[in-house]
């Protein structure tokens, strides 16, 4: 069997790795030591599930022969209702081990800069946007993620037009990374006297955050400006020159930051997002290659894509990729996210098997 084959070579692996893994010089290159220790974390979680199927297998095989060979009747009734419940576990942790086959993306572990900005509907849409980022936040809680502000466009009536957020822990990019695109809420808004249904979008990119070994960014590249800090609830921020703005020649992607007292660190943030939004910019030249024949319904991860809708009316969220409805919109809100997260993540890796 393909499935077997494919498994002990596996096995021959992970035992390699398992040696690279006790070797003391391995830790003296860290980059190699971080590729090591995925794979071997990636092998020993499959070796897990490999070592279950071993167990089915034996089990169907034991109880075929028990059926035929014992005379035994009562061992012979006991044997066909193991028997049954094997089979029918057979093909579940088969399809388990089918999408871990699939290797991790390195990417999987970054963390993230995340960006959501309000589209259509004018105040209606900043609220979307505190709402979601909200979300956002509280699935980092529950996750034990660390979330920190980076930008924040605060409108009047107590929305965002734009939040720019940095979350680091375990997994958070491979967590979020299909977030990306045009979300669209349905709702009755609190200003709407006549009760009104409205439809407002706000954007969400999921970036993957780019350290300086990994996006070199050239000095003469970059044209730095410097100016006052302008905006709501910036009285104390206004007196000086902490504003900068970052122009990347090359690409012409403009970064502003200004929510910082400090020019120093509004400069680090800056090159922060910019790194990000260039390595984002490489990755998605990449992934168009590499679908160039086929078009991922997932994977696509166009800014301009509609990909959610929250209809608070019927209390229902719509993922319209994987065409999935559930219908616990408070809880969703509330970061309570993992079946729909959950189930675009298995699509995505069904479709990678597929391909």
């Amino acid at each position: 069997m393909d499935l077997i084959k494919k498994l002990e070579d596996l096995t021959v692996r992970f035992a390699e790795v398992t040696k690279m893994v006790a070797d003391p010089e391995l830790v003296k290159d860290q980059k190699k030591y971080k590729d090591v220790m995925r794979e071997n974390q990636y092998l020993s979680d499959l070796m897990v599930l490999y070592d279950e199927y071993k167990r089915i297998l034996k089990g169907i095989e034991d109880d075929t022969l028990m059926i035929t060979k014992e005379d035994d009747a009562e061992m012979k009734e006991m044997a066909r209702e193991e028997l049954k419940e094997l089979e029918e576990q057979q093909p579940k942790i088969e399809e388990q081990i089918k999408l871990k086959l699939i290797p991790p993306d390195p990417l999987d572990e970054k963390n993230i800069i995340l960006e959501i900005r309000s589209a259509a509907g004018g105040d209606e849409a900043s609220l979307f946007v505190r709402d979601l980022w909200e979300m956002y936040s509280h699935l980092a809680e529950r996750k034990g993620w660390k979330t920190e502000t980076m930008e924040a466009q605060e409108t009047e009536v107590g929305g965002f037009n734009k939040i720019v957020t940095n979350i680091s822990g375990k997994f958070v990019y491979g967590t979020l990374r299909w977030e990306s695109g045009v979300h669209r809420v349905q709702r009755v808004p609190a200003t709407e006297s006549q009760g009104r249904l409205q439809t407002s979008t706000a954007t969400v990119a999921v970036l993957p955050e780019a350290d300086e070994t990994e996006i070199v960014i050239k000095p003469e590249d970059v044209r730095v400006d410097v100016m006052r800090a302008g905006g709501p609830g910036g009285q104390c921020v206004n007196t000086t020159d902490s504003a900068v703005r970052l122009t990347h020649i090359p690409t012409g992607l403009v970064v502003i930051q200004q929510d910082e007292k400090s020019q120093h660190k509004n400069k680090a943030k800056a090159f922060q997002i910019l790194r990000a939004r260039l390595f984002d910019l490489e990755e998605s030249k990449k992934q168009a290659e590499r679908s160039a024949s086929r078009k991922t319904m997932v994977g696509s991860g166009a800014r301009s894509e509609k990909i959610r809708t929250y209809n608070f009316p019927q209390d229902r969220i719509t993922d319209h990729r994987i065409n999935l409805s559930l219908h616990n919109l408070p809880s969703f809100m509330m970061g309570n996210m993992d079946e729909m997260l959950d189930a675009l993540n298995v699509y995505a890796k069904e479709e990678q098997l597929a391909e």
